[in-house]
């Protein structure tokens, strides 16, 4: 299937809206109506909302847009192409059940008094939030499904060697990624410093004693700038001495024999910032000088230096478990959480066979520098029955899924003085809610907004310009629809 037939399946289909199978055309954005830097709208990693003082409403078509001026169809027509009605009536203008179908796990009170009495609450007093953010570690990672959940506690009845167990999971998992090998580690932060221990010693046991402080000269971690990230302080963490290059020639100037390892981002290919996914219209264009991955892979073969790229989140497509194995890479770094949706102290590192072998001289629970980084058995189970199920999905019927959530949410923010809820296309490939209000007419800033929703009834917690659904259970967008309503008509 090519990439144009994958995004018509994705965002296409029939009238009216199903939330569960919904699916509508969205149009790309062209390259000339993307704002510049000045005006690009914050992405924060944390919680909380982007806001543009402006007019109320803007009428952009297909995806990036609905409503008209006033927020009913009169400007973008009824059949919810460019625009959409207000919203159906029904307890807090969210209309009655028939009007968004849950199943059983769909009734937003239910959910509403779980999230109020549950084990977090009774065990601990801490107050869980509705999460319409991305995977986020520092806010609970992802859902496990049911059957994962069900793999773990199956295998906490048991006893097993822990080494077997790695070994055979390891194999499994190089066998579903197309590597040579594969090893479990506690993350995808954990899968990077054993990664580069492994570079560093090779087999050498005496070497391995050494870490992190390494008495050889061949230690250097080339980066080009573009590619820094907030986490890169693993590899000195390691024993690494981390190199920075701007432009593609001065990268290629700085490979020498002290260079033991080139390190590229997979999310380079899609946005230029290492945060959050936003909407595609905000995107800047890459400085030619950047290289990309592939780019990074080529130039490590042909210098004979080993590349490590850094996947981590970046799930969906899945296609990305084997591009970069492919193409050449010598390890590559996946977060076991997140996409995939396994336990999210859980990461992969799969690569070549004796980089591998080392790192797993290294990884728990041999006594090398990865020996604090444990990883339980029913963690381990878990992982492999997440990475089993997701290689399994229909992922163009999930987006599609998700993208039929966030255009129910849009619709039933429409009407609301001073606020725009835009239907938007993000740079990773599926669609968000994107707020943005007047504070000339709502008078809160994105502060106020992050304080109202994780201080209300229900906490709700969002990490971009607008809430995300793609975590979100049927009754919780309902929820998130009322509490939003409610906050930008009352202000409080």
């Amino acid at each position: 299937m090519d990439e144009d037939t994958r995004q018509e399946k994705r965002l296409s289909g029939p009238e009216p809206l199903d939330i569960r199978e919904g699916r509508r055309v969205v149009e790309p954005v062209p390259a000339e109506s993307r704002l510049d830097r000045r005006a690009f709208i914050r992405v924060s990693a944390l919680a909380g909302a982007a806001s543009v003082a402006g007019a109320a409403s803007v009428v952009v078509p297909g995806c990036s847009g609905i409503g008209g001026r006033d927020g009913s169809a009169e400007e973008g027509g009824s059949d919810g192409q460019s625009g959409v009605g207000n919203a159906p009536e029904g307890p807090g203008g969210l209309g009655g059940p028939d009007d968004f179908p849950g199943g059983p796990g769909g009734d937003p009170e239910a959910l509403a008094a779980a999230l109020k009495d549950n084990v977090y609450t009774r065990l601990l007093g801490v107050r869980p939030h509705i999460g319409a953010h991305e995977h986020l570690s520092s806010m609970g990672g992802s859902r496990m499904p049911p059957e994962v959940v069900a793999a773990m506690a199956e295998a906490n009845r048991y006893f097993v060697d822990m080494a077997e167990l790695h070994d055979a999971a390891g194999r499994r998992i190089a066998e579903i990624m197309g590597a040579e090998a594969a090893l479990v580690s506690s993350g995808a932060f954990a899968a990077m410093l054993v990664g580069a221990a492994g570079v560093l010693t090779g087999s050498d046991q005496d070497r391995m004693r050494l870490l992190p402080n390494p008495t050889w000269p061949k230690v250097e971690c080339l980066f080009q700038t573009a590619h820094r990230f907030f986490y890169d302080n693993v590899f000195g963490f390691a024993g690494m001495k981390l190199v920075e290059a701007g432009t593609r020639a001065d990268y290629e100037a700085a490979i020498t024999d002290r260079t033991a390892l080139l390190v590229g981002l997979a999310y380079i290919e899609h946005q230029t910032r290492g945060v959050p996914p936003f909407p595609v219209r905000h995107r800047q264009e890459h400085d030619p000088e950047t290289l990309m991955p592939l780019e990074i892979i080529e130039i490590g073969r042909r210098k004979g230096v080993p590349v490590m790229i850094d996947l981590a989140s970046n799930l969906p497509p899945k296609e990305n478990l084997t591009k970069y194995l492919e193409a050449g890479a010598d390890l590559v770094v996946v977060s076991g959480g997140k996409g995939i949706r396994g336990p999210n102290s859980t990461g992969i590192l799969a690569g070549r066979a004796d980089l591998i072998h080392a790192a797993r001289m290294q990884n728990a629970p041999v006594n090398g520098i990865g020996r604090g980084l444990k990883v339980g058995k029913e963690e381990i189970v878990g992982l492999v029955a997440a990475l089993e199920r997701y290689v399994a999905l229909d992922e163009d019927e999930e987006i599609a899924a998700w993208n039929g959530k966030a255009r129910w949410l849009a619709d039933q923010l429409q009407g609301i003085d001073g606020l725009e809820a835009r239907y938007e296309l993000n740079t990773h490939g599926y669609c968000d809610v994107e707020l943005v209000w007047d504070e000339a007419v709502i008078p809160l800033t994105e502060e106020d907004v992050d304080r109202l929703l994780r201080a209300g009834d229900p906490r709700i917690i969002y990490d971009g310009p607008g809430p995300r659904t793609l975590q979100l259970e049927d009754g919780e967008v309902a929820l998130v629809a009322r509490r939003l309503r409610e906050l930008f008509t009352t202000r409080s």
